[in-house]
């Protein structure tokens, strides 16, 4: 019977389970995304949680299809946002319960790793980046509507290292382009929709000037230049090709300003931000930068499956 790895993950936006199988291809990756009201900006911990118990029925109903005929051998979870001390949300209850359930009728293992991980882990694997680089040390950015963090990482046998190293000191790159596109309207979350809008654009926008000093940023400047064009009626396509490229502009100078203290290594872009078709391609000018499908780099748990075959593997 064929043997699989199975990965849950609770997010604040989206339920996912994902698996793969035991060469690290992606069989299945299954998500539904949590509802957000129109005119809301996210949501709040109490309604994301009561979400997720609405979701994972339906998710892990779509995960025993996926799974069936074949035997799952280990099971991940997200158990936190971040592998450090004091990180905590409670949407990764949800997500730990129901692997809990889900390897004890499949007696697998169960491991724990962090939602950051998941994420660099689901870039590193299905941007083709591990056939070019040694995984031993790099550079992630994990850029989403909940972070904006430059890590130094490492992978090592099972182990996954994110050290961070700089980002964002206010805003993070998610909350702007979603706060900048529900003043314009746009149901949250709003990238996909604003990620549109900027390539339909042909005239150029000036970038604002960057707040970047080292590996840090300031975010929070963009917003308010954002509003002020709303309010002077500039068209959404123009506000939102002047946001984006400021988010270009900003992740450029971060890539350059770690490059030059840690060394010119390898960049893995992971993150829902990041799997912007116009952001990708304006960073693709970047030596050795890899991106992934916004599938991929978008909310998952396709890392997580990944990194539990990889701690399988590693102890078997």
């Amino acid at each position: 019977m064929k043997e699989v790895f199975c990965g849950f993950d609770t997010s604040n936006y989206t339920t996912s389970c994902a698996v793969c199988d035991y060469d690290g291809n992606v069989i299945a990756n299954i998500k539904s995304p949590l509802p957000v009201r129109d005119g809301e900006r996210g949501l709040r911990q109490s309604d994301a949680v009561f979400a997720h118990v609405k979701n994972l029925p339906g998710v892990t109903e779509k995960l025993a299809e996926a799974t069936a005929g074949s035997t799952a051998v280990a099971v991940g979870v997200s158990q936190s946002p971040r592998r450090v001390s004091g990180s905590y949300m409670p949407v990764f209850l949800c997500g730990i319960g129901a692997a809990i359930s889900f390897a004890a009728g499949a007696k697998a293992p169960l491991f724990g790793f962090s939602h950051q991980e998941g994420h660099v882990m689901a870039a590193l694997c299905t941007s083709g980046a591990l056939n070019e680089i040694d995984p031993s040390r790099f550079i992630s950015f994990h850029v989403s509507g909940g972070t904006t963090e430059v890590l130094l990482c490492s992978l090592s046998g099972s182990d996954l290292s994110c050290e961070r190293i700089g980002g964002t000191t206010d805003l993070n790159a998610g909350q702007l382009i979603d706060r900048t596109g529900v003043r314009l309207g746009l149901s949250f979350p709003c990238g996909a929709e604003l990620d549109r809008l900027c390539m339909s654009v042909d005239t150029s926008v000036q970038p604002s000037k960057t707040s970047v000093n080292g590996t840090d940023c300031s975010l929070s400047g963009l917003e308010n230049v954002a509003i002020s064009m709303i309010e002077k009626k500039n068209s959404a396509g123009y506000v939102a090709r002047f946001i984006f490229d400021s988010v270009c502009e900003t992740l450029i100078k971060l890539t350059r300003n770690a490059r030059s203290v840690y060394g010119n290594l390898p960049v893995i872009f992971s993150g829902g931000v990041t799997g912007s078709a116009y952001i990708s391609s304006r960073l693709s000018g970047l030596d050795a930068c890899f991106f992934t499908s916004p599938e991929y780099s978008s909310d998952n748990a396709v890392g997580i499956a990944l990194l539990a075959r990889l701690k399988y593997l590693n102890e078997n």
